[in-house]
C-alpha cells in the first residue's frame, strides 16, 4: 500500500478564500452565495449554478476562467482538469505540492459545494434507460471525493445543511476548524457511497441480476433514539431513497418519539394491513412484539377495530393499532379506550386527530396511502460477518390458486375464511396456526417450535375470550409435518384447513382430514416467517 508522505500537519483553522460551487439543487443557493460574498470570498461556479448566482447580482467566475477550458460534450466535461483538482488536492504546506500548484498555476480552492445529478429521484420517476444513464454525475463526486481527502485545508459540502454550518463556523471564527472539515469529510464519503449504491442496484436490476457480485446499502438517517431493541443497546432510524409507503414516510401527528421497538411493530402492522384493501371494505390489525394479536375486517372501521380487539384483548394492550382507510371518531374512541402505542393509518379526520390530542403520549401516524403487497424489492437481514438478502415475500392467492385435496369440498364461505386465515398466517411468527371465520381473527398461534402447540396454544386463546372456532378455518403457513396439529385444530372446531402441503406424510393428514369430515385445500406456497 502506499505510504502517507511527510506531510506538514494540518492547521486547525483554515480561512476561506475562493469557493467553488456546482449543484443542482438550488435551494438556498443564493444566499449562501451572497453571505460567502460578503465575507470576501472568490466564487466560482459551473452553468446553471454559476447563471443563478450571476442573475442575483453577484460576482462569480465560470469555471473555464481557471481551466482555459469551455464546457463540452454536453456538459460532461468542465471540471475534470488539473486546475480545479490540484486546487483541491493540493497540500497547502507541503513543498513539492506548493512549487507545483506555483508552476502551474494552481490556485487552491478552500470550500467546494458540489450536490449531485438527481439520479434517484430521476429513476423514482420512472426514467428510461438513457435518461438514467445521463444523470448519472461523474464530475460532482469526483470533486467530493478530492475535497474530502484533502480535508486537512478542504471544506466540502454535499447538500444546505452542511452550508450552513461553515457559514456559522465563518461567521464566529472567520474560518473553518479541522475537526468541521473531517466530519463533513465523513458525509461527503457517505454521500458518494450512497449515490454509487443508488447507481450499482439500479444497473443490477436492468440487467436482471438478483445476486450481483457486490451489493450496497445506503440509507439517510432519518433518526437517532435513546436505545435499540433494549436499554443498554444503540439504535438509529436510516431512511431508503425513494422509502416504501410505510413507516419511513409517515408523518406523526402527535404523541412521543417512535422507539425501536415502536417503528418494527408498526412496520409489521402496516405491511399487514395493506394486504386488505380500502376499497374491500375497512380492516384493522392490532401487533404485539410483530405478531398479529388480532385482524379483522368489519361494516364500519369501529366495528373491525372492535372486531379484531376481542381476538386477544389482553396482547392488544401496548399494542400497535394498523387501520387500512381514513380514522374516524367513533374509531378514534374505541382506540383511546385501551392503552395503546402507535396508531398508524393512511389519513385521519380532524375530530379523530382532537380525539388523539387528549392523549398526548399515544402516537398517531399517517402516511396518505398502502403500500403495494406486490410491490416487488428486497428484504434484509444482519447475520454475525455479512447479511441476507431476499426477495419480498409478495405471494397472494385466489380461490383459483387452492387444489382440494379431500374427499369434501369448501363451501364458498370457508373457502373466504381460508384465504383470510392464510393472509394472516403470512404475518405472522413460524411455526404458525391462525383460526379465522367471517373475516376475524379467533385464534392465532405463533412462534411455536413445533406446530402442534401453535394450533393448541391458538385454541387455548380463543377459549380465553370466549371465541367458538366451531365451523373456523385454520390456515398453517407451512405443510403439517405430522397428523398431530392437524388433529388439534379439527378437535378445536374447525372444519376447513389451508396449508402448503409438500409433507412426505401429505396422505396422513389428508387421511386424518377425511376421517373427521374436513375440507383441506393445498396452496403450493409456503410462507414462513422468521
Amino acid at each position: 500500500m502506499p505510504a502517507a508522505p511527510d506531510f506538514p500537519p494540518a492547521p486547525d483553522q483554515v480561512r476561506i478564500r475562493r469557493a467553488l460551487v456546482s449543484v443542482s439543487d438550488k435551494t438556498g443557493l443564493v444566499d449562501a452565495a451572497r453571505v460567502l460574498a460578503e465575507m470576501g470570498v472568490e466564487l466560482v461556479s459551473t452553468g446553471g449554478t454559476r447563471k443563478a448566482i450571476a442573475d442575483a447580482g453577484l460576482a462569480v467566475k465560470d469555471i473555464s476562467e481557471l481551466t482555459g477550458f469551455p464546457e463540452m460534450m454536453d456538459g460532461r466535461v468542465k471540471t475534470l482538469h488539473p486546475v480545479v483538482h490540484g486546487g483541491l488536492l493540493g497540500v497547502r504546506d507541503a513543498p513539492e505540492h506548493k512549487r507545483a500548484m506555483d508552476e502551474h498555476g494552481i490556485g487552491a480552492i478552500d470550500l467546494v459545494y458540489v450536490n449531485l445529478y438527481p439520479f434517484e429521484s430521476t429513476v423514482a420517476a420512472g426514467a428510461d434507460y438513457e435518461t438514467a444513464v445521463e444523470n448519472i454525475d461523474i464530475g460532482g463526486p469526483a470533486m467530493i471525493r478530492s475535497a474530502a481527502k484533502n480535508h486537512g485545508y478542504v471544506a466540502v459540502c454535499t447538500e444546505p445543511s452542511d452550508v450552513a454550518e461553515v457559514l456559522e463556523a465563518l461567521k464566529a471564527d472567520g474560518a473553518t476548524s479541522l475537526d468541521l472539515r473531517k466530519r463533513l469529510a465523513a458525509r461527503a464519503y457517505a454521500r458518494t457511497a450512497a449515490y454509487d449504491a443508488a447507481i450499482s442496484g439500479w444497473f443490477a436490476a436492468q440487467l436482471g441480476e438478483d445476486a450481483p457480485r457486490r451489493m450496497s446499502i445506503a440509507g439517510e438517517l432519518a433518526q437517532t433514539m435513546r436505545y435499540g431493541e433494549n436499554p443498554h443497546q444503540k439504535a438509529a432510524f436510516y431512511r431508503f431513497p425513494n422509502p416504501r409507503t410505510g413507516v419511513a414516510t409517515a408523518r406523526q401527528l402527535q404523541g412521543k418519539e417512535l422507539s425501536y421497538n415502536n417503528i418494527n411493530d408498526t412496520d409489521a402492522a402496516f405491511e399487514l394491513i395493506a394486504e386488505f384493501a380500502p376499497e374491500a371494505g375497512p380492516a384493522c390489525a392490532i401487533i404485539k412484539h410483530a405478531n398479529p394479536c388480532g385482524v379483522a375486517t368489519g361494516a364500519t372501521l369501529a366495528e373491525a377495530y372492535a372486531r379484531a380487539l376481542a381476538c386477544d384483548p389482553t396482547s392488544a394492550f401496548g399494542g400497535i393499532v394498523a387501520l387500512n382507510s381514513k380514522l374516524d371518531a367513533a374509531t378514534a374512541q374505541q382506540v383511546l379506550e385501551v392503552f395503546t402505542e402507535v396508531v398508524i393509518a393512511p389519513d385521519a379526520d380532524e375530530d379523530a386527530v382532537a380525539l388523539f390530542r387528549k392523549k398526548k403520549n399515544v402516537r398517531l401516524l399517517v402516511t396518505g396511502g398502502l403500500p403495494d403487497p406486490r410491490e416487488p424489492g428486497v428484504t434484509f437481514k444482519s447475520v454475525s460477518g455479512g447479511f441476507l438478502v431476499q426477495s419480498r415475500d409478495d405471494a397472494r392467492l385466489t380461490p383459483a390458486d387452492l387444489k382440494v385435496v379431500t374427499k369434501r369440498a369448501p363451501t364458498d364461505a370457508e373457502v373466504r375464511d381460508m384465504l383470510f386465515a392464510f393472509t394472516i398466517a403470512k404475518h405472522v411468527k413460524s411455526n404458525a396456526i391462525v383460526y379465522a371465520k367471517a373475516g376475524q381473527t379467533l385464534g392465532v398461534g405463533a412462534g411455536q417450535m413445533n406446530r402442534k402447540d401453535s394450533a393448541r396454544i391458538a385454541a387455548l386463546r380463543a377459549a380465553d375470550f370466549g371465541l367458538d372456532l366451531t365451523g373456523s378455518a385454520c390456515a398453517s403457513e407451512a405443510f403439517f409435518p405430522f397428523a398431530d396439529g392437524l388433529i388439534q385444530a379439527a378437535d378445536a372446531g374447525c372444519t376447513a384447513v389451508i396449508q402448503p402441503g409438500g409433507s412426505v406424510r401429505d396422505e396422513e393428514v389428508i387421511a386424518a382430514a377425511d376421517e373427521r369430515g374436513l375440507a383441506m385445500v393445498f396452496t403450493g406456497v409456503r410462507v414462513f416467517r422468521h
